[in-house]
């Protein structure tokens, strides 16, 4: 991008210390490159499994940095939850994409590439190329 900001990645699990320790590993992995805004947004505001559109939305806004915001989901209702926020306009930051990618594999192949300074096109597409990761 060259103009030093970095695309934002959401991580929304129905668990929040799920969400958090992707977050964790997903930064370690990312080596020395540049420190990419990552939040997670896991589980309900009281604690509970679930989803919770202010707690995303809330994370969203903590890592816009005018880039873009990557959003990574676990489960199904985690993807409507992102769906109808982004359907409401106004809830999350311009820019900000739902990703179709694995949890895991793709939040590290998103924070590798944002910390390379891609744009939000690429971190997407690493991301959803995790997809095809053979493990044997």
């Amino acid at each position: 991008m060259g103009d030093g900001k970095l695309v934002g990645i959401v991580l929304v699990s129905h668990s929040a210390a799920v969400a958090s320790s992707v977050a964790e590993l997903a930064q370690g992995l990312s080596g020395a490159g540049a420190s990419v805004p990552v939040a997670p947004a896991g589980g309900t505001e009281s604690g509970d499994l679930g989803t919770s559109a202010e707690l995303i939305a809330a994370a969203a806004a903590s890592v816009d940095r005018g880039a873009g915001v990557a959003v990574l989901t676990d489960l199904g209702s985690a993807v409507l939850t992102v769906k109808a926020l982004l359907a409401e306009g106004d809830e999350l930051p311009e820019n900000t994409r739902l990703v179709d990618a694995p949890f895991l594999e793709g939040a590290v192949a998103a924070v590798v590439t944002a910390s390379t300074g891609a744009d939000l096109d690429a971190v997407a597409a690493a991301a959803s190329e995790a997809y095809g990761y053979r493990k044997v």
